[in-house]
């Protein structure tokens, strides 16, 4: 799009509201930025924007904003529901978001994922991996100039756009908020699984699933998507693929391409082709779901065409990402896990599995009108200590078995949470922060949870004679 002279309305001044309207408004576009926030409330962002041509709508978004408006990017934490929106959706005026816009304006090959978990690790790992790529043209194998990762992680890529050339290639990861307005798909795209998640916000699994399709069902049939092979709801979406098509799991089909597991190694199978990549000695990173992750990381890479030099080098060494499974330390003869990110009870199963040694859980946060029958019955075979927090507690807690396997802690916060599992643990033990909800009725983010956890280990006594 031309942006000179368009009105675009950017609701929410957040990571991804603050990085488009900046683009926006330095390509000519008249740009409102609209929060319900107050100037108080916003004063650093404004700062931040300063000196740009951005009119400013805080402390509500009244519906004249959309007078003469071109487009409305409401961001990705922003309720499709809310009045301005549907305001929008009644006068016609197309929606986007700062993805969209991106997609629609990077001048080189995006590789974009998605899924219910393992998004941000496996998006990590292909990272490293162009960025290997990316490093060996100082051998004479340039196959990537230069690698930018983001979107959902790190930095929205609207802000680098204009940096990028034709030889690059752009890594992002993408959330279902981003991907239920979006009509452009990038042209390698995986899909990695698809469990409950959301449904506060999409409603059902039909309008979840629906959201996470749009990342390949625009492609043309010259891209390629990677489905995960073992995940029965993202696998399903195989006959929709426009394009060609990989697959990921510890076995694959004679014929599907992709990558999987023989006599200990990853291989991958492209073009009818079979090639030894990697030991899964290789593989620093803890459980089955991160072996999933590996495969599925070596499936985006192939096909992206990143050599399997890069694949091996960007997975050694690798030992995960802040808030997901990451290790905290040893106290009490414990060791201590901030899985932080485990925002959903499936995920929180998942990082409970990925443990042998008995466990102390700390469960809870902010509900999302998900199913804990799983997390329930994980408990019940797996855990030692069940410790839960936040909101969510009644609802986990009408959740559990009556007759239980292991003993149960109430709290009101994240704090006394902690300081319950340092009664309670023993040497031996693994704490695991696996909340199954959403930090948003205590924090700002599962970030800002994850820190207050591994701050409050911390504090806790360093000598046995002060517990």
């Amino acid at each position: 799009m031309d942006w000179q002279t368009q009105r675009v309305v950017v609701i929410g001044a957040a990571r991804q509201g603050t990085a488009l309207s900046r683009y926006l408004a330095q390509q000519g576009a008249q740009v409102v930025l609209t929060d319900a926030r107050t100037a108080d409330q916003l004063d650093n962002v404004i700062q931040e924007l300063s000196g740009l041509p951005i009119e400013w709508a805080l402390g509500g978004h009244p519906l004249n904003l959309l007078d003469g408006a071109a487009l409305v990017c409401p961001s990705g934490g922003v309720p499709l529901s809310i009045p301005l929106v549907e305001e929008a959706r009644r006068r016609g005026i197309p929606l986007s978001n700062d993805s969209q816009v991106f997609l629609d304006a990077a001048p080189c090959r995006v590789v974009g994922i998605t899924g219910s978990a393992g998004k941000t690790t496996t998006t990590t790992l292909v990272g490293r991996m162009a960025e290997e790529t990316a490093a060996m043209k100082l051998t004479g194998d340039a196959y990537v100039h230069k690698a930018f990762v983001g979107g959902n992680i790190g930095s929205p890529l609207i802000a680098q756009v204009d940096e990028m050339q034709a030889e690059d290639i752009a890594v992002v990861e993408l959330s279902s908020f981003q991907l239920e307005l979006m009509t452009t798909s990038p042209q390698v795209a995986g899909l990695l699984n698809l469990t409950p998640n959301h449904l506060d916000r999409h409603g059902d699994m039909a309008s979840y699933s629906s959201a996470k399709s749009h990342i390949f069902a625009h492609q043309s049939e010259n891209d390629l998507t990677v489905l995960g092979y073992e995940n029965e709801a993202a696998w399903a979406f195989a006959p929709d693929v426009p394009g060609r098509l990989a697959a990921f799991g510890r076995q694959l089909p004679e014929g599907v391409s992709g990558s999987f597991v023989r006599d200990g190694f990853i291989w991958l199978r492209m073009n009818g082709a079979e090639q030894k990549i990697m030991p899964l000695s290789d593989i620093q990173l803890r459980g089955e779901h991160n072996l999933l992750n590996v495969l599925a990381a070596c499936a985006l890479a192939a096909a992206a065409d990143f050599p399997p030099e890069a694949m091996q080098a960007a997975v050694g060494g690798f030992n995960g990402v802040e808030h997901r499974l990451e290790f905290v330390g040893q106290w009490g003869g414990a060791n201590w896990y901030n899985d932080s990110k485990a925002t959903s009870p499936a995920m929180s199963v998942t990082a409970i599995r990925a443990f042998t040694e008995p466990l102390v859980v700390l469960a809870g946060g902010r509900d999302k009108h998900l199913p804990w029958e799983a997390f329930a019955a994980a408990a019940q075979e797996r855990v030692d200590h069940l410790i839960l927090f936040g909101e969510a507690a009644p609802v986990i807690e009408a959740a559990l078995d009556k007759e239980k396997n292991y003993t149960l802690e109430v709290c009101g916060t994240l704090e006394q949470a902690v300081e319950a599992a340092a009664r309670c643990a023993a040497p031996g033990d693994v704490v695991l922060l696996a909340p199954g909800g959403t930090s948003f009725d205590a924090f700002s983010d599962y970030e800002a949870r994850g820190r207050r956890f591994k701050q409050q280990f911390q504090k806790l006594p360093q000598k046995e004679n002060e517990r």
